[in-house]
């Protein structure tokens, strides 16, 4: 796909003197050069890329402000090939592809009775190790037939619109251009504090007082040094807005937001110390401080660390959390919890043996003996659950809900 070359993005110093000699340089060319430079980057990637000529365009309009070029008209070939020069081509899933979320399509018209369209929303990590977000369309049938949108011979990046508090960036918005698909769109990092990646989108369909449903996830910002986390919000996967989170929990890794309010405030499951699984709420859903503690490693698969595999699940029964475990060798597997309806803080019972581990084929990869997931749904009576395996691929099972129920050990209703 083709991405923003950064050179320009917030540069200031040495870099920003960069970059104007780079756009001077380019405009001094004389036009004949200017449509033979721009002729042979065309041929090169026009046929590689969708609609290269559009995206070189939005490029150079995005950097404008930062070019010095004093508000000079430059011709349209001359914009396309400065544009040109700010892009460049990027596998974004040549590394890894991994722990994938899923949810349901806000468009559920047109299907047979019983199916559901999805969307996943996938890790993908490419040169310079760097992660991205990636989403890929789906129909699940009844009879556990899951169907994938195909995948776009073009990938495209979601563009960049930028709202700023003051000298820090607050707010950042991305949108999908309006002839492309959702299954190919990309999320690339843009802010300082995401340049290494954005990490394990936790994605909920989470339903207002109103009624109204609004996709929400929660991912990681990393920054190749410092980690924090922050929120995704969007409508209808087309426009999207990228938000950090404030608060003390923003500092850790593994949020994940229940699908509606409970007793009036919004509520997380998160991982507070690096090993333990913590239940936290707030008033506001962008501003969380540390939270109870909910459950502590008990069994030998999960004895080094225990973390949610996404949003909780509303069942008549309670909050179903699918939950991840570290054993020995470093082994990760899946497994459940049972939260009180009304009292998230309560748990009702556990698995206790994975539901879900490596094994024999599926230990092999990028990563080994890893098997995890950001996120199920509930399809009729069965869970439906994307896992990534080793980092390298993805793989989809359906296990009924009941089932995953009575392999539970119920316990009292306080925390262990």
């Amino acid at each position: 796909m083709v991405r923003p070359f950064h050179l320009a993005w917030q540069a200031s110093g040495p870099d920003l003197v960069r970059v104007q000699r780079l756009a001077c340089d380019i405009a001094g060319l004389d036009m004949r050069t200017v449509r033979n430079e721009l002729a042979s980057v065309l041929r090169d990637f026009s046929d590689r890329h969708w609609q290269i000529e559009k995206v070189f365009e939005e490029r150079y309009v995005e950097i404008e402000p930062k070019l010095g070029l004093d508000g000079k008209v430059l011709k349209r070939e001359m914009r396309l090939l400065i544009g040109a020069y700010f892009c460049h081509e990027y596998s974004y899933a040549a590394a890894a592809v991994m722990n994938p979320s899923v949810v349901r399509h806000p468009d559920q018209t047109g299907l047979q009775e019983g199916s559901v369209r999805i969307i996943l929303s996938l890790r993908a990590v490419g040169e310079g190790h760097i992660s991205t977000i990636a989403f890929r369309e789906g129909i699940v049938s009844p009879g556990g037939e899951l169907t994938l949108a195909p995948q776009p011979t073009f990938a495209t990046t979601a563009m960049l619109g930028v709202h700023q508090a003051g000298n820090q960036v607050d707010r950042i918005s991305v949108r999908c251009d309006p002839d492309s698909s959702i299954s190919g769109t990309v999320i690339f990092p843009i802010t300082e504090a995401q340049r290494n990646g954005l990490e394990d989108l936790r994605l909920v369909e989470f339903r207002r007082d109103s009624g109204k449903s609004e996709w929400i996830g929660t991912y990681t910002a990393y920054s190749g040094r410092d980690i924090r986390s922050e929120l995704l919000r969007t409508r209808d996967f087309r426009d999207f807005t990228l938000t950090p989170i404030k608060g003390d929990a923003a500092r850790n890794k593994g949020m994940a937001l229940f699908p509606r309010k409970v007793d009036g405030k919004f509520c997380m499951i998160g991982r507070q110390d690096g090993k333990n699984l913590y239940l936290l709420r707030s008033d506001s859903i962008d501003h969380w401080e540390s939270g109870e503690l909910l459950l502590e490693p008990r069994f030998p698969w999960e004895f080094v660390q225990i973390g949610n595999c996404g949003a909780p699940i509303e069942l008549d029964e309670g909050w179903l959390v699918l939950t991840h475990g570290v054993g020995a060798m470093r082994k990760y597997a899946i497994g459940a919890i049972l939260l009180d309806k009304q009292d998230p803080s309560r748990v009702l019972g556990r698995t206790p043996n994975p539901l879900l581990s490596a094994a024999d084929e599926d230990r092999e990869g990028y990563v080994p003996n890893v098997v995890y997931t950001c996120g199920a749904i509930r399809v009729g009576e069965d869970l439906f659950l994307p896992y990534g395996v080793a980092d390298s691929s993805v793989c989809f099972a359906f296990i009924p809900i009941a089932g995953i129920l009575a392999a539970m050990e119920m316990q009292a209703a306080a925390p262990p």
